[in-house]
């Protein structure tokens, strides 16, 4: 077996003395310290440790126990992976050109070691050595479940394969990993790239105070843009930017412009520097062509060997089924928009430029309230302080800020610890949008839980989003939406920061099934439709007061609005994506746009312009791993849906002997035992949608 080639010599023990990202795994790494500099010495260092690891572990001379093959592999891959995720994690948070030349200039080498270790005959041997040694069945389950997962990664991972299919798969599979990053960079880099100056504050009329202010100061803070001669407003396609313009905006055609610029991003409607257009070309190939090396017929029926569902049509048959459910809703649902749009709003026909605009005075004049008058009450620090509240009272443990080097200096860290005071873990927490940091919300980690004879590696967890920053002074406000997104990936962070998985193999993001990942994250939403939880972290900027139970019962009647418009997009997205993937071969951009359409006509009820390119900024299927998964969202939202019904038969959603017997069974196991498993370990039965379409309003009521 072939080691993958250095890029370079080795570095010399003198240039990483100094270097942060070569910190011992018991240590915190010290984010303020690292340079582009530091990237490529460490990562070839851990690189080169890491493939000899490799090899020594594929020596048929050892004995088949773990702690001589698992258990070096371990503590050599740990190191390398945390670096790499550290720096991939400061490529999407503070992307400069000189970080992502860094990281580019890895992305290689690590990709080319990861489908190495993935072809590596000696290893998988081992592996399987180790499976049908005398002893495996008194191991830890937690053991044997690491090894069988590793057994099937190595088998999609190509190890089985001979000859020029090997050299092609291991091919397909780095010049996918480089697809997928310039596919993210164009997206990010078009974004970062449009914006619009206004001169005129008329133009800016309907739109939230806080949002003008933000706007006026993005101007001042530009150096290309005068504003010597009057006041100057730059607005742009970050959500926080995007968002006011398009729901309180009077100005058409202003909403016409942000729309369009959003909806052609990183396509050939766009600067033709970063059209993604040959990239979704290339990706859908390379996928269909690994899949059928494999001896698949499609992407999809690959990645389903990992998933709880187990083929394409019973995905297919899930989105449809949910679909006939939710389009009577939807068409409702638009109906009654275009009647308000056109007598209340004269906006007829609506375009889509015009929807959520029209949306969001419908919402105001059916519940007698805008999300402008809620996100009053809704500042950072006190919901980030009653997050943590509900955490602690749920979930027995506390977060306490902690001082730690991070990257920014908006961005804030907390230790976790449990009832005994004994430290389970960091959040490191990063929430306001900036100009270099990737769009969107998620969760990473730098490290995973690990317990070894000598040490205990304790998870530290990344959560990031992208909320608009306070303005003069003031703490930042957010939407009940922002409330709901934070929530959201708190789910994903408890899961692995509660995590009583001592093997990393056997972690939440490395073990868990895709389709069941998003079960935390959806459940932690549902506690943002609890009156007792609101009414802790709110406070009024202005008066301190907590949001009064009279806007709550608005904002809670409010909360189906819109539900089947909702849940039909997810669909569509979903389906799109499994068609997409549902192919024995790639399909060029005409093909990708026909099916987008056909799908659209299936279930879609509102159809945007023919010029709009949704795919190409699709980071989700194209870089972000949901290819083939996208699904995972619905069938995820059944499984929460249903385990926080157990919350509401106890005698409190807020029952913290319901949230033990939740942390015990769903977050503590992480992927120790398959998904399906945990969920009837926990409910005591199989999933049902009953909760799903009741929480979304679906449900025809006498």
């Amino acid at each position: 077996m072939q080691t993958p080639s250095a890029t370079s010599a080795p570095a010399s023990d003198s240039t990483l003395a100094n270097n942060p990202l070569m910190v011992p795994i018991s240590e915190l790494i010290d984010y303020a310290a690292i340079k582009p500099a530091h990237v490529v010495p460490a990562i070839e260092a851990l690189l080169k440790s890491a493939q000899e690891a490799v090899d020594a572990a594929a020596s048929p001379s050892l004995p088949p126990i773990w702690e001589e093959i698992v258990t070096p592999l371990d503590d050599a891959n740990e190191p390398l992976w945390r670096a790499w995720s550290a720096i991939g994690h400061l490529k999407s948070v503070i992307n400069t050109p000189e970080l992502r030349q860094a990281y580019n200039d890895m992305l290689g080498p690590v990709s080319e070691y990861a489908t190495w270790v993935g072809l590596h005959e000696g290893l998988f041997k081992q592996y399987k050595r180790l499976q049908a040694s005398p002893d495996f069945l008194a191991w830890p389950a937690v053991r044997q479940r690491v090894i069988e997962l590793a057994i099937r990664d190595f088998r999609l991972s190509g190890v089985e394969l001979e000859g020029e299919d090997r050299a092609r798969f291991a091919e397909n599979a780095e010049r996918q990993s480089q697809v997928s990053q310039k596919f993210s960079e164009n997206v990010l880099d078009a974004n970062d790239a449009w914006s619009l100056t206004v001169d005129d504050l008329s133009r800016l009329d309907g739109i939230p105070k806080d949002a003008i202010e933000a706007f006026k100061s993005a101007a001042e803070a530009d150096p290309d843009i005068d504003t010597t001669q009057g006041d100057r407003y730059k607005i742009t396609l970050k959500m926080p930017s995007f968002l006011p313009v398009m729901q309180y905006g009077t100005n058409r055609p202003l909403r016409h412009t942000l729309y369009k610029a959003y909806a052609t991003l990183a396509s050939d409607q766009g600067d033709p520097q970063y059209d993604n257009s040959a990239l979704i070309e290339e990706s859908l190939a390379l996928r269909a062509e690994n899949a059928k090396l494999l001896g698949f017929n499609h992407f999809a029926a690959l990645q389903l060997e990992t998933r709880m569902a187990d083929t394409a049509e019973e995905v297919l048959d899930f989105l449809r089924k949910l679909a006939a459910r939710a389009l009577p809703y939807a068409h409702r649902d638009l109906a009654e928009l275009k009647a308000f749009a056109k007598e209340t709003l004269q906006l007829d026909p609506l375009e889509p430029w015009d929807v959520a605009f029209a949306s969001e005075k419908l919402r105001q004049a059916k519940y007698a309230y805008s999300e402008d008058e809620v996100k009053q009450y809704f500042t950072e620090p006190k919901v980030v302080a009653g997050l943590f509240d509900l955490v602690s009272h749920l979930f027995s443990v506390t977060l306490t800020d902690v001082k730690l080097p991070t990257w920014h200096e908006d961005v804030r860290a907390a230790k976790v610890e449990n009832k005994n005071g004994e430290l389970i873990g960091y959040l490191i927490i990063d929430l306001y949008a900036r100009s270099g940091k990737q769009g969107g919300a998620w969760v990473g980690s730098e490290r995973n839980r690990r317990k070894t004879h000598t040490h205990l590696s304790t998870p530290v967890v990344y959560l990031t989003c992208n909320f608009a920053k306070g303005q003069g002074g003031k703490p930042a406000l957010l939407t009940h939406d922002d409330v709901i997104t934070l929530f959201h990936e708190s789910g994903h962070a408890l899961h692995a920061l509660l995590s009583d998985v001592d093997e990393p193999g056997a972690s939440a993001f490395a073990a868990v099934e895709w389709d069941a990942i998003e079960l935390p994250s959806q459940f932690m939403e549902n506690f943002c439709w609890e009156y007792d939880v609101l009414k802790n972290l709110s406070a009024h900027v202005d008066t301190q007061e907590p949001l009064p139970e009279a806007l709550f019962q608005k904002l809670k009647s409010a909360r189906n609005f819109q539900s089947g418009m909702q849940t039909v997009r997810q669909i569509e997205f979903s389906l799109f994506d499994m068609l997409l993937h549902h192919q024995p071969e790639g399909l060029g951009i005409g093909e990708v746009m026909a099916t987008l359409d056909t799908v659209r006509n299936e279930v879609a009820v509102i159809k945007p312009p023919s010029w709009h390119r949704f795919p190409h900024a699709f980071t989700h299927l194209f870089a972000g791993g949901y290819g083939a998964g996208y699904y995972s969202y619905k069938w995820a939202e059944v499984l929460s849906a249903d385990a926080f019904g157990a919350f509401e038969e106890a005698q409190s959603t807020l029952d913290p002997t319901t949230g033990e017997h939740f942390k015990r069974e769903i977050l503590a196991v992480g992927g120790m035992r398959p998904a399906s498993e945990s969920f009837k370990a926990f409910r005591g039965r199989d999933p049902s949608i009953d909760a799903l379409l009741r929480h979304s309003g679906m449900v025809e009521t006498e």
